[in-house]
């Protein structure tokens, strides 16, 4: 199939366009990132564009940069870009290129955007679950001005954000970890490259053998990535053992309200809730025992 017939802008600057989205977003004027989920959506008729809006030949839109205490993330970063871990400073680097790796197939990674990602809201979504572990900030902005998201504010269900239609993600705002802190990555799917029915990332720091602060995010389980406050509490003043981890899949498996579809239940969900936060928490662990006897 094809798309329907639309037409192609592309802007001159960041406020450029922003005001052709204003101009043209209650006629159904889109921006283009990426375009790895987008056009083979329009090309499906399952998303119709009046206009699409063309991003990728502004400059300095597509290099993440420090800045105080965040990395920040252009929108037009690649998947690709993180590849390579000196991309953030450790351990974020070395988290977001762990993360890159399970995002679909090496040449949608070479043209798929962070932002695109981010915009797009899948409950799958690799990044939306890195920003919402993170309590990243998602940076927008419009022809009134810039605007800034919260992360736990930014998907308000499956592939649907707070985002106006006349506002352009600009940049994602991530907290650079502590340089001891400690990370785990899990992801459960049935193909490399496919959706993740399931996935976890976790961010520890411990004094004395003792967790002092614990992030842990959910994604592909919920109709949108989040936090779960309840499996970070169960782990708060333990050891990191294997009963805390226990006790964190535990709460986290009380917490959750999953997703249901023709070929995954919700109990299925629920368990692998469980399955997907222990894993996560293994490698985080893993790390730990690494960095205390690199030998």
């Amino acid at each position: 199939m094809k798309p329907a017939p639309f037409t192609y802008y592309r802007p001159t600057s960041l406020e450029d366009a922003a005001q052709r989205l204003r101009d043209g977003a209650d006629d159904g004027a889109l921006i283009l990132a990426g375009g790895q989920s987008l056009v083979p959506m329009m090309a499906l008729r399952v998303a119709y564009a009046t206009e699409l809006i063309d991003l990728n030949a502004l400059d300095g839109l597509d290099r993440p940069r420090v800045e105080g205490d965040s990395l920040v993330i252009p929108t037009l970063t690649r998947h690709a870009t993180f590849h390579d871990a000196r991309a953030a400073p450790a351990p974020l680097g070395d988290l977001l290129a762990c993360v890159a790796a399970h995002i679909a197939h090496y040449p949608i990674r070479q043209r798929g955007t962070f932002g695109g990602s981010l915009s797009h809201a899948d409950p799958s979504s690799e990044w939306c679950l890195v920003t919402a572990t993170l309590d990243g900030t998602v940076c927008l902005l419009s022809a009134d001005g810039p605007r800034e998201v919260a992360a736990r504010d930014w998907s308000d269900g499956p592939m649907s954000t707070t985002r106006d239609p006349d506002e352009i993600l600009t940049e994602v705002r991530l907290p650079l970890p502590e340089a001891s802190a400690s990370w785990g990555f899990y992801e459960f799917n049935r193909r490399a490259g496919d959706f993740a029915l399931g996935m976890a990332l976790c961010v520890i720091d411990l004094q004395d053998d003792r967790i002092t602060a614990a992030r842990i995010g959910i994604g592909g389980i919920e109709d949108h990535p989040r936090r779960l406050p309840e499996a970070e509490a169960a782990l708060i003043g333990r050891v990191f053992d294997a009963a805390a981890m226990a006790a964190a899949a535990e709460a986290a498996m009380r917490a959750v309200d999953p997703m249901e579809d023709a070929t995954t239940s919700a109990e299925y969900r629920r368990d692998l809730t469980g399955t997907v936060i222990t894993r996560a928490l293994e490698a985080a662990r893993l790390r730990t025992l690494a960095l205390a006897d690199p030998a």
